[in-house]
């Protein structure tokens, strides 16, 4: 009895001790945010076009989504430092108020990008005109490799609560290759071949959890640029894990997407000395392969 009544004594004197403190969080002018990761199979007939927009938020609310007046996708082809070749694909908000993008189904013409010319030397430049702000992102198509296996290990990293899985996959030896891994559950990791180029390269990857038997996790490799390798990189350095890609990171990190409303050089999109006037997010055409694992 006289256990009850010092634990009650203790937790009475802890709720007199409280006091409300009031944190000033930094804040801003809400940004424009793109989600603009298009991950393409290079086995279906068309790139899946679907660009996200939305407005970023304070500290402790979700993002809001964002409509535009007009989104679209300039693709051209180049022959040395000439264009040959241009194709424009605009695309619709299909929802009213979602801020999702995909190809104009209501076009006169087919919206969609096929994947047939993504082994031609195409830029693809991402154009989005909102409240009298210019947006502009350019990219180009980046290859990846399949992943050869997928196998469960049996190891963990700091405790029995985790859950190994043993990535393969063969990088191709004629090129510089960088590479982004999408593990499920929001869970990212970037490589490069520096040390392992043209070769078989095995890694674990630990969930900080152990699943139910029979639980299937796909896993997808995707073939990125220096830049977003770079990219992706200062996010995952912030994040204990568990992010939104595109969401407000902890610190703000500049994707490739600039306003280009007030440039006075239309080839130098940054030289217009307003260096905090810039949108988040990111742009890209990448192929993804994936894979699936069965946990035992």
């Amino acid at each position: 009895m006289k256990k009850y009544i010092f634990l009650f004594i203790v937790i009475a004197l802890n709720m007199a001790c409280e006091e409300v403190i009031d944190v000033e969080l930094p804040t801003e002018e809400p940004r424009l945010i793109v989600d603009g990761l298009i991950r393409v199979d290079i086995d279906e007939p068309y790139i899946p076009v679907e660009v996200k927009l939305s407005l970023s938020s304070d500290f402790f609310s979700n993002n809001t989504p964002a409509s535009a007046e007009s989104v679209a996708i300039l693709y051209e082809e180049y022959d040395g430092d000439k264009v040959i070749e241009t194709n424009v694909s605009n695309l619709a908000e299909l929802v009213p108020g979602s801020g999702i993008y995909f190809p104009d189904p209501n076009f006169d013409s087919d919206q969609r990008i096929p994947t047939s010319i993504l082994d031609r030397n195409f830029v693809f430049s991402l154009l989005i005109r909102r409240q009298g702000r210019l947006y502009l992102a350019t990219t180009k198509y980046v290859p990846a490799v399949p992943i050869d296996s997928l196998i469960q290990g049996d190891g963990s990293l700091f405790n029995d609560e985790e859950t190994e899985v043993i990535v393969t996959f063969t990088d191709e030896p004629d090129r510089e290759d960088f590479y982004l891994l999408d593990f499920n559950f929001a869970e990212f990791l970037v490589t490069r071949d520096e040390f392992y180029q043209g070769q078989e390269f095995s890694f674990s990857y630990f969930y900080d959890e152990i699943f139910e038997p029979g639980t299937e996790i796909e896993i997808s490799l995707m073939g990125v640029d220096r830049t977003f390798f770079n990219y992706m990189d200062l996010l995952l350095e912030q994040s204990d894990s568990g992010f939104n890609l595109f969401s407000t990171p902890v610190a703000t990190v500049r994707g490739n997407v600039a306003d280009i409303t007030d440039i006075d050089n239309i080839d130098v999109s940054d030289n217009v000395d307003q260096p905090n006037v810039f949108p988040l997010g990111y742009f890209a055409i990448v192929e993804e392969y994936k894979s699936t694992i069965i946990i035992e």
